[in-house]
């Protein structure tokens, strides 16, 4: 039987404990965040991410295709932050603009968190902020993949901040071209490895697309690493430590 997305969320954050830290739930419309911090932040978590929804929101008003397009738009000077950073990091990755807008809520939410703790990891469907003091490994999630939940990504300490994001062709309901069961980018930018991660699930439709597209992911600028698995198949580009 086909699991709903709520279970699917609920399952992958079974996997994302960690007893170090506090973890919180922050829900405003469609964002849905789970965020581990050293203390309760979620009040100030909430406000942080209705300011940046806010902003999306607005802008997409003023900027229909902002929302619609699957190509990347012109650069808007006038833009809030948020929004030129979307439309700089899809660009680079030449998919449309809101496939960097859940590494993007992470991001701006986590980096505006340090202020309140000096750990933050911040999963939002997927997509990870990580600023930690100590290793952090991820279990990748890859849907009906005999190798789902086998495959672990180790993150050092020094490597954060850092974003760590995944696409699936066969899991959830983001919009994918592709079929690889997870597609998983990592890079300084968690709004970087989102769009990237977008793009080169796109790309893997069978087993003989997975290395050039894990070679298109590690030549855009920022990328550190990359993980993709179609089925039984695995593929690793760059500096990625599995286990």
């Amino acid at each position: 039987m086909a699991k709903s997305k709520d279970y699917q969320e609920r399952f992958y954050r079974e996997l994302t404990k960690d007893s170090d830290l506090i973890g919180q739930e922050v829900i405003i419309k469609e964002t849905d965040l789970f965020i581990f911090a050293e203390k309760d932040i979620k009040s100030i978590a909430e406000e942080i991410v209705k300011k940046y929804r806010t902003e999306i929101e607005d802008y997409i008003k003023h900027r229909p295709e902002f929302m619609t397009s699957l190509e990347p738009i012109d650069h808007d000077p006038e833009a809030d932050d948020i929004i030129k950073e979307m439309i700089r990091t899809t660009k680079l990755a030449g998919v449309g603009p809101m496939a960097s807008v859940a590494g993007a809520i992470a991001a701006f939410t986590g980096n505006e968190l340090l202020a309140h703790s000096k750990q933050i990891i911040i999963e939002n469907g997927g997509d990870i902020f990580i600023k930690s003091d100590k290793g952090r490994t991820i279990a990748v999630y890859a849907g009906d993949s005999p190798l789902s939940n086998k495959i672990f990504i180790k993150i050092k300490p020094k490597d954060t901040p850092i974003g760590v994001c995944t696409s699936s062709g066969t899991v959830g309901h983001s919009l994918s071209f592709g079929k690889a069961d997870a597609c998983v980018i990592i890079a300084k930018s968690a709004i970087l490895a989102d769009a990237v991660a977008t793009a080169t699930c796109n790309r893997i439709k069978e087993k003989k697309d997975i290395a050039p597209s894990l070679e298109f992911a590690i030549s855009i600028k920022g990328v550190k690493g990359a993980v993709a698995i179609l089925g039984k198949n695995l593929g690793s580009i760059g500096n990625v430590e599995l286990a």
